[in-house]
C-alpha cells in the first residue's frame, strides 16, 4: 500500500520506520532541509542498544498531492489549522486520512473534511526524536484505530501489513479509544510537566498519587465516564510500564516548545463549560501550564 505521512517528528518517524518494511512510504517534512537529511541518511531508529536504519522517501510538505493510498497525520493538534486546508483542497476519490493526534479537540474540524474516508486512532508507544532523521523507541505498546467515516478498507490493508513488534489493532469505535487516551494524557501529561518528574514518580510518591486520583475524579465526572475502575487501572498501568518516561509535555516545556494543553484539558474544560459543570482542579493545572509557557515577549 502507498501511505503518505506527514510530520516528521517522533511518531511520523517511528511509524515511517516500522510501516517501511511492507508499505511504499512518504513522509512529508516541515523543511526541506529535513526532508534532504532523511532523503539522503534514511530514517535511524534506536531501540536499546540496537540502532537501524530504512530508506524512504522524503519530501517538503507543501509536495502533498494526496496521491497516497491512506495519508497518517502525526503533527501535534495546534498544528492542524494550518495544514486542513490543503488536505480538503488535494484528497482524491480513493484517498483517505489517518489522525493520531493527542486530545479531542480536532474532532470538531473533521466534519468539514472532504475526504470519503477518515480514520482516527490513539498510540501507546513511547518515542523520543533525537535529530531530524533518528527516532528512539522507549517503550512498546499497541496502536488502536477506527473509522470515523467511510469504508475501513485502508484500515484493514494498514492493519495486515503490520508486523509483531508495533502491532494496529482495528476498533469499532473511535469515541472509546480517544477517551481512553485523553484520560491518561489528561492525568501524565499535565502532573509530570508541573511537578518536572518522570511517570511513575506520580504512583510512587503518595503524595503526588493523591492529587492523580482527585484530578482524574474531577475529570471522569466532566466526562460522564462511567467505567472508571477500569480507566484508573489504565491510568496506573501506563504510569507503571513508563515509570522512566518523561511525558511529551514534560520534554515540550523543557525545550521551551508550545505544549498540547489545549487538545487535552483544554477539551475538559470546554465540556465542563458547556455542561456548566465546575473544574477546579483542571483550570489551575491548565493554567500552570500556560503558565509555564508564557513568553512575555508574545505579549508586547
Amino acid at each position: 500500500m502507498k501511505i503518505g505521512i506527514i510530520g516528521a517528528g517522533a511518531i511520523g518517524l517511528l511509524f515511517s520506520y516500522y510501516l517501511s518494511e511492507k508499505n511504499q512510504i512518504t513522509i512529508y517534512t516541515r523543511s526541506k532541509r529535513q526532508a534532504e537529511l532523511i532523503q539522503s541518511k534514511g530514517i535511524c531508529l534506536m531501540d536499546g542498544e540496537t540502532t537501524n536504519i530504512v530508506r524512504v522517501e522524503a519530501v517538503p510538505f507543501e509536495l502533498w498531492t494526496g496521491s497516497e493510498d491512506l495519508t497518517i497525520i502525526t503533527v501535534k493538534q495546534y498544528h492542524l489549522p494550518t495544514i486542513l486546508p490543503v488536505l480538503t483542497n488535494q484528497i482524491n476519490d480513493w484517498g483517505s486520512l489517518l489522525f493520531l493526534q493527542n486530545g479531542m479537540g480536532h474532532l470538531k474540524w473533521l466534519s468539514e473534511l472532504k475526504a470519503p474516508r477518515i480514520y482516527l486512532g490513539s498510540v501507546e508507544h513511547g518515542a523520543a526524536r533525537l535529530n531530524e532523521h533518528t527516532v528512539s523507541h522507549n517503550g512498546y505498546g499497541l496502536t488502536k484505530v477506527a473509522v470515523y467515516r467511510g469504508s475501513e478498507d485502508h484500515l484493514r490493508s494498514l492493519v495486515g501489513a503490520t508486523q509483531a513488534r508495533f502491532p494496529i489493532s482495528l476498533e469499532d469505535d473511535y469515541q472509546a479509544i480517544l477517551l481512553t487516551k485523553l484520560i491518561v494524557n489528561c492525568i501524565i501529561n499535565p502532573l509530570t510537566a508541573t511537578f518536572q518528574v518522570t511517570n511513575g514518580t506520580l504512583v510512587s510518591n503518595p503524595y503526588y498519587y493523591l492529587i492523580v486520583t482527585s484530578l482524574f475524579e474531577e475529570i471522569v465526572n466532566i466526562l460522564n465516564i462511567h467505567n472508571r475502575e477500569e480507566h484508573f487501572a489504565n491510568v496506573l498501568s501506563v504510569c507503571q510500564k513508563t515509570t522512566a518516561n518523561q511525558s511529551s509535555m514534560l520534554k515540550d516545556i523543557a525545550a521551551g516548545r508550545e505544549t498540547e494543553i489545549d487538545a487535552i484539558l483544554g477539551y475538559v474544560l470546554e465540556e465542563a463549560n458547556r455542561k456548566q459543570m465546575q473544574a477546579p482542579l483542571t483550570h489551575n493545572y491548565y493554567n500552570l501550564i500556560k503558565g509555564k509557557e508564557f513568553k512575555e515577549e508574545d505579549f508586547r
